[in-house]
């Protein structure tokens, strides 16, 4: 039994891989530098990757789900996901 997988869950997929794979580069990078000035700043910079693939992989969704979902539903979640960043950015 052969599966298919769509072209937008694959891209997801890989999206995920490439996030996973970069957080335990970080973290090797970490363990070698054995600094913590140099970690702080490498999780500073995996601060910044971790909301671009959320963003990614959701629209991406989104554009594969687009006939199957409303247009009130996209906003809520486009809103969900809006506040949590900007409850990240907040002071």
């Amino acid at each position: 039994m052969v599966t298919f997988i769509a072209k937008a869950l694959l891209v997801i997929i890989l999206l995920r891989l490439l996030s996973g794979s970069i957080e335990i580069t970080a973290a090797m990078f970490m363990l070698k530098y054995n600094d913590l000035e140099k970690a702080f700043y490498i999780n500073t910079l995996l601060a910044l990757v971790g909301p671009c693939i959320l963003i990614i992989t959701t629209g991406i969704g989104l554009v594969g789900l687009a006939d199957k979902i409303s247009l009130f539903k996209m906003v809520c979640l486009f809103s969900g996901i809006f506040l949590i960043l900007f409850s990240l950015s907040s002071k």
